[in-house]
């Protein structure tokens, strides 16, 4: 990871560049989280990397995910707890594409999934933001519950600055994942006054009340010999 410009506070934001194989051209207006939502929805953005903004600085991830310790485990996670929002009619759950806007954080990007409930949603809690052009693009607020899988280039993002900025942002549980090596963590922090506080484990259950059940990460070999994951509910 390198790390490039420096931010003065009429300079552009810090660059955090995780493969440096490929480059990214920032805009030269692209000067604070409102100028960045803006190139969010312009076809300058790259849509073949993982952009953030994050508190003064941009975060740019081009490294291709991993199968085992990455994709397959975030897959997991968004089909089962997808079939569950559908299941109960709960609300608006959107997976690996939706850009997600905190102005208070000074956050903007997207997270591996997004849980808004339909009673955040009606309180103006969250509100789906247009695009420029046509459609909806991007959530702005706090929803109930927001996922990450960690990967060798967001540990820092991941566990560190997301952690703090979706504390900030109010948002009530973040699931935290990392299955990079045996045994598999999987967390479910909670908000609390001070930051978030991890659900503690119960014969081997977390149990989120956002959706009011508890989870279990089960990992397992598959029948070609990769280790493949598992969420379990009751």
């Amino acid at each position: 990871m390198n790390t490039i410009a420096a931010r003065g506070q009429t300079e552009k934001p810090l660059v955090t560049i995780c493969n440096e194989s490929r480059s990214v051209n920032l805009p030269a207006w692209v000067v604070d989280l409102e100028s960045f939502r803006r190139w969010a929805d312009s076809d300058e953005f790259p849509e073949d990397a993982r952009v953030w903004y994050l508190q003064g600085q941009v975060w740019v991830d081009m490294s291709k995910e991993q199968v085992y310790t990455h994709v397959q485990a975030k897959t997991e996670i968004i089909v089962v707890l997808g079939g569950l929002v559908r299941a109960g009619d709960l609300g608006l759950s959107l997976a690996d594409g939706a850009f997600l806007s905190h102005v208070d954080a000074d956050i903007s990007g997207i997270p591996d999934l997004i849980f808004a409930s339909y009673k955040t949603l009606r309180a103006g809690r969250v509100r789906v933001i247009e695009g420029m052009e046509r459609g909806y693009v991007e959530l702005e607020g706090s929803p109930d519950m927001v996922l990450e899988v960690v990967s060798e280039s967001s540990v820092k993002k991941d566990t560190v600055i997301l952690r703090q900025a979706y504390w900030e942002a109010g948002i009530r549980e973040y699931w935290l994942v990392d299955v990079r090596e045996e045994p598999a963590k999987f967390e479910i922090l909670r908000h609390s006054p001070k930051g978030y506080s991890s659900a503690r484990k119960q014969d081997g259950w977390l149990k989120s009340s956002v959706f009011g059940k508890a989870f279990q990460l089960n990992q397992k070999k598959n029948v070609v010999g990769h280790t493949e994951f598992r969420l379990a509910v009751r």
